[in-house]
C-alpha cells in the first residue's frame, strides 16, 4: 500500500511521524484531449497542482469546466494525454492496471453525489465490501466496519437497506465506505448535490472533522458555500487551472 510520507502503519495500527512531506497529488502540465473524427476536442490544459498530506482542497467549476475528467485522472481512472501525475510520490504512467487497481482498493476513498450504495445490501455489508475487494482479513474487517459504523452513528441502521434510511443517512454510509479502508486521500464528487440545507450542514461538518483528523480530503463542487469548507479552493474554467 502507499502511504503518504508522514503517516507509517504498524499491522493495523497507524501512527504520524515526522519526515520530509511528500506530495499525496502532484500534477505537471496535464493535458487531455479527445478525438471526435479528425477534431480534437481540448478538455484539459496544462493542470500542474500540488496537494499535501492532510489537505482539504475543494475544486470548483461550472459544468463542462473538466471537473470529472480530472477527477478521473486523479482517482486512477483515466489517464491524461501529456503530462506527469504523481500519486503519494509514484509516477502513475509506470504503474501497471494490476498496481493501478491496488491503489484504488486500497488508497483511495470515493463519496458521490448519488451515493452509489449497492441496494440489495444491507448498511453493513455497503461499508465491508472496499475491505472484501482489498483482501483485509475478516477480523479486521468486523472490527473496523463497526468502529466505522458507530462513529457516524449507523450501528443501530447496519440491518437496513438504503432504501430505508434518509438522504443523509445514505451518504453517511457512503463516507464510512470511503472512510473504513482508511484511505490516503478521500475524493468527494459533488457530496451534497442530492441534499437538503439542512442535510448538507451535518455532511460537511463531517468532513470538517475528518479534515482536522488529519485526512486529505479533495471534493469537486460547484458551489461555494459548500468550497468555502475547504482550506484551499482551485477554480477549473475551460480546462485550465485559473
Amino acid at each position: 500500500m502507499i502511504q503518504p510520507a508522514g503517516r507509517k502503519i504498524n499491522g493495523d495500527r497507524e501512527e504520524v511521524i515526522n519526515m520530509s512531506s511528500t506530495p499525496v497529488i502532484r500534477t505537471e502540465r496535464l493535458d487531455k484531449y479527445y478525438l471526435l473524427g479528425s477534431e480534437r476536442i481540448p478538455v484539459l490544459n496544462a493542470i500542474s497542482f500540488t496537494i499535501e498530506p492532510g489537505e482539504y482542497v475543494s475544486i470548483m467549476g461550472h459544468s463542462g469546466a473538466g471537473k470529472s475528467t480530472l477527477l478521473n485522472i486523479l482517482a486512477c481512472l483515466d489517464t491524461p494525454t501529456s503530462g506527469a501525475y504523481f500519486f503519494c510520490g509514484k509516477n502513475i504512467a509506470t504503474l501497471s492496471e494490476n498496481r493501478l487497481a491496488d491503489i484504488r482498493n486500497r488508497d483511495i476513498g470515493f463519496v458521490f453525489q448519488n451515493f452509489n450504495l449497492l441496494p440489495k445490501l444491507s448498511v453493513y455489508a455497503n461499508v465491508e465490501l472496499p475491505l472484501i475487494y482489498n483482501s483485509t482479513p475478516r477480523r479486521i474487517r468486523q472490527q473496523r466496519v463497526r468502529e466505522t459504523l458507530e462513529r457516524f452513528g449507523l450501528w443501530d441502521r447496519r440491518h437496513h437497506k438504503p432504501n430505508e434510511i434518509s438522504g443523509g443517512q445514505k451518504q453517511r454510509v457512503a463516507i464510512a465506505r470511503a472512510l473504513v479502508k482508511k484511505p490516503s486521500v478521500i475524493f468527494a464528487d459533488e457530496p451534497t448535490g442530492n441534499l437538503d440545507s439542512h442535510t448538507t450542514g451535518e455532511i460537511l461538518t463531517v468532513f470538517d472533522t475528518l479534515s482536522r483528523e488529519g485526512n486529505t480530503i479533495i471534493m469537486i463542487t460547484h458551489e461555494h458555500d459548500v468550497a468555502q469548507h475547504a482550506s484551499r479552493s482551485l477554480l477549473l474554467a475551460d480546462g485550465k487551472i485559473q
